[in-house]
């Protein structure tokens, strides 16, 4: 303890004016920081000023199945510009999170999609892939740039056509594979792994279709409502969908399975992305706040049960934001497929309340990619409405081959730089070297 006090009457000392630092020294205190070094509530603001998506509309049969994946992109990128008045040559890095296109191929659409949307030749573009998280990476990856000093303002983004790019395995498999079954399991179909879960955990199918009717009916509500119209979305779902509906299509995956076609996400394409930037620089220019990036986490677990991802995911995030689940106001969790999604829900015990309140990808669709870019837009401007009883949102997935991903945001109109998140109750939080 008393190593910390000398070290800030120290920093106090070079903090005065040298002429005067004996007679300034009875004004400057040192005291105990009941925060510290472990208090791991993130300090450093990256913030969500906008974000956008298009319409996700059905693959093969919607809206986009002929539309170029770069004309997808390239609007919700100069949705951007437009709405913020923002310089295109002050954007340090385009991130896109993208998952079954070629690389090098999406990559080239990616830039080319900059162009269309009237970015210069000088800033620079490039993807990501984790799965269904690419999209939530691509932000995450750029709030860590920022925070790493690396440029002040950057965008993230997610892509998917899956109308081009349908999910297939290309070229031969290894057969060293045989040896692991973990390595295995990375090849179960995604719709396995959810009888996997429902079968493990005992998720019987009339959870999994009431699960369905209530993300159907709540992105219903929400569109009729307006809801939707601050992030774009047209795709309609189904304001009808019942138990009755849901409880006659058949098993699509296994033979007296649980997982249909009603109960699962839907096979999708679509476009978002989300403008970040340091507070000085938003401050300066004047712009409104969305909400605050805080933290990101991405766990492994089972590639046999895949969507058990959220579960591991969203505690870890929420600590690393020195937070508690009981913090936390709203829930964006992917509904890849309902087995997963009443698991995560259950073993994490959240308020259903709390949940996808605007449904959620059983409804409105799954475009892998853009998944996370859409999550992030929900989950900000639902928080913006609510207000002040709505401080702390989490967005979260599961991955395909056993991953999990989670990130914490804060609405933007409530932060306090030097504010913690929860009143300190005692000192057992102090500097390391205090202790």
């Amino acid at each position: 303890m008393e190593k910390a006090i000398n070290r800030q009457r120290v920093l106090l000392q070079h903090l005065s004016p040298s002429s005067s630092a004996a007679e300034d020294e009875s004004s400057l205190s040192a005291s105990v920081c009941v925060a510290g070094d472990s208090a791991a509530y993130q300090r450093t603001s990256v913030l969500e000023m906008m974000a956008y998506r298009t319409a996700l509309c059905k693959s093969k049969r919607g809206g986009f199945k002929d539309t170029y994946p770069d004309d997808l992109l390239a609007p919700v990128l100069r949705a951007l510009l437009e709405k913020t008045n923002l310089n295109p040559n002050e954007v340090g890095d385009i991130v896109v999170g993208t998952v079954l296109a070629p690389g090098s191929q999406r990559a080239s659409e990616c830039r080319m999609a900059a162009f269309y949307a009237g970015f210069p030749e000088t800033v620079p573009v490039r993807t990501v892939n984790r799965q269904c998280s690419s999209g939530l990476q691509a932000v995450a990856d750029v709030a860590a740039a920022i925070k790493a000093g690396f440029y002040d303002i950057g965008i993230g983004a997610g892509l998917e056509s899956m109308t081009a790019n349908p999910m297939a395995w290309e070229g031969s498999i290894n057969p060293k594979v045989k040896e692991f079954v973990q390595a295995q399991d990375c090849l179960l179909p995604m719709g396995i792994t959810s009888e996997n879960v429902a079968h493990r955990f005992g998720v019987t199918r009339q959870e999994q279709d009431q699960a369905a009717v209530e993300s159907h009916k709540r992105a219903a509500a929400a569109t009729a409502t307006g809801k939707f119209k601050d992030e774009i979305i047209q795709y309609p779902p189904r304001p009808n969908a019942t138990m009755s509906d849901l409880a006659k299509l058949k098993p699509v995956f296994k033979k007296n399975g649980t997982t249909t076609a009603g109960n699962s996400s839907q096979v999708s394409d679509g476009a978002g992305a989300v403008l970040l930037m340091k507070r000085s620089v938003a401050m300066r220019k004047g712009l409104p706040i969305l909400g605050v990036f805080r933290t990101f986490a991405a766990v492994g677990v089972d590639p046999a049960v895949m969507g058990i991802g959220p579960a591991v995911a969203i505690p870890a995030a929420v600590k690393s934001a020195g937070l508690e689940l009981d913090d936390i106001d709203l829930f964006e969790i992917n509904e890849a497929f309902a087995s997963q999604f009443v698991y995560c829900r259950k073993k994490l015990d959240l308020d259903p309340e709390k949940i996808n309140v605007n449904g959620g990808a059983m409804a409105i669709g799954h475009p892998l990619g853009a998944t996370g870019a859409r999550c992030v837009g929900t989950l900000l401007h639902e928080m913006k409405r609510r207000g002040k009883d709505c401080r702390f949102g989490v967005v979260s997935m599961c991955i395909g081959t056993g991953m999990g991903a989670a990130a914490v945001f804060e609405r933007g109109d409530c932060v306090d730089e030097l504010r913690n998140a929860r009143t300190a109750e005692n000192n057992n939080l102090l500097s390391k070297d205090a202790q």
